[in-house]
Formats: structure tokens, C-alpha cells, sequence
């Protein structure tokens, strides 16, 4: 089977929308949820025309590689990110690129903001919260130093599990959307660029933030000292 026979097979699965195709980057694009016959679930971002421009890249790449080339790289890093299905590009009858990137679905976890929401931290507790922002930090700080940024660093874009096990509480964390990842030369560059911007759209009260900031330090070592977070 041909790599474009492969490509159409995936492209042809359809689910319901979970975020309805727009237009962005010159193109459109949107993501499916697919629900398998053996019980399993995916996400497919389709994308048409859908382009970055880069210094690498002056004349245009489609942007699920770039997306594909971070989730491959968080691998090497012990960064949690949703496991990579499939990718590739075709173009179509009309001479357009179309992007495809599928991923597994990230069992058990939700969104950070919408753990809070529903009252995670009353649930589980002070400790739990200090416990997740520390793993939160820890990961955000291990993706920083081995250079990368996400460039689009929300709330919505961390993702969480907390569950009790037995007497115990498992907290992991996840991080998701990286169509926007690039590798910098500077990892302080990164840091900085990436940290502003999720303190300024968070829902992080001072201590929570100053909570994650120490971690995220300690974490980083001594490359990030003097860095007004």
C-alpha cells in the first residue's frame, strides 16, 4: 500500500468535531475525536493549506510536522504528551497541502483549569495541589531546558490526572497543542518567553504562582537565576 492509499484511508475516518475547522496560518484547521471499533479514541487534527514560515522554512511547511517533530522530541525529554498515531501530508486535487496528524487519547486526564473548576483542589487537598503544581514545574522546566517552547502556553494546554490509588494520590501532568513548538537557541529564552506568558493567562492566585515559580527553578538549575518570573 502506497504512502498516499495510507494517507487517504486515514483522512477518510470522520468523528465528531471537537474543535470546528477555522481559518488561521492561511489555511484551515480543526480537530476530530475518532471512536475505533475496538474501543479506542483518537484525535485527528485535518488541516488544509495550513502553513509556518520559519527561517529554516522561508517558502512554508505544513504545520502538523512541526507538531509532529515536538510530540516525537518530548519522548527524549520524559515530557507527557498525547502518543503520536500517524502524520503525514498529501496534497490534493487542487494542488493544496492537507496535513494530518492523529494521536491517542490521554486516558484519565482533563484540562488543569478544568480540574480547579470542578473543585480538585477542595477534593484532594493543599498537599495535592502543591504536589501537582510541582510536577507541573518539573515538566515545564525539563521542556525549557532542552531548549524547546511551546509558544502558545495556557492553562488549557496542561493537562492533569489525579486519582486515588489505594491510600495513596497519583498526580501526572501532560502537556498538549504544540503546532506552535520550536526549538530556540537559548533554553532562558524559552523560559521566559513561555513562563510570562502562562502567568498572564492563568487563574493562578500569587501563591499558587510563586508555588510553581520556586519549583520551576529548582527544577531548571542554576541557567535561570535572575529571571523575573
Amino acid at each position: 500500500m502506497t504512502a498516499a492509499m495510507v494517507f487517504d484511508q486515514w483522512w477518510q475516518l470522520q468523528g465528531e468535531w471537537v474543535e470546528e475547522p477555522n481559518q488561521r496560518r492561511g489555511g484551515e484547521s480543526g480537530v476530530q475525536r475518532l471512536h475505533l471499533g475496538d474501543g479506542q479514541v483518537l484525535y485527528a487534527k485535518r488541516q488544509v493549506g495550513h502553513f509556518y514560515r520559519s527561517l529554516r522554512y522561508p517558502f512554508g511547511r505544513p504545520t502538523v510536522l512541526r507538531e509532529r517533530d515536538a510530540l516525537l522530541a518530548l519522548e527524549k525529554i520524559d515530557v507527557k504528551a498525547p502518543s503520536l498515531r500517524y502524520c503525514d501530508v498529501q496534497r490534493d486535487g487542487a494542488g493544496l497541502w492537507r496535513g494530518l496528524l492523529v494521536s491517542e487519547e490521554l486516558k484519565g486526564f482533563q484540562e488543569l483549569s478544568q480540574w480547579y473548576a470542578e473543585g480538585g483542589r477542595e477534593r484532594f487537598g493543599v498537599a495535592v495541589n502543591e504536589q501537582l503544581l510541582t510536577q507541573v514545574a518539573g515538566m515545564l522546566a525539563r521542556f525549557h531546558r532542552a531548549g524547546w517552547q511551546h509558544g502558545s502556553l495556557y492553562q488549557k494546554h496542561l493537562f492533569v490526572r489525579v486519582e486515588q490509588v489505594g491510600e495513596r494520590i497519583e498526580v501526572e501532568t501532560a502537556l498538549l497543542d504544540l503546532e506552535k513548538s520550536r526549538r530556540r537557541f537559548s533554553a532562558r529564552q524559552a523560559a521566559r518567553h513561555d513562563m510570562l506568558q502562562l502567568k498572564r493567562h492563568s487563574s493562578w492566585g500569587a501563591g499558587d504562582w510563586d508555588r510553581l515559580v520556586y519549583c520551576y527553578q529548582q527544577a531548571f538549575g542554576s541557567a535561570i537565576k535572575g529571571l523575573r518570573l
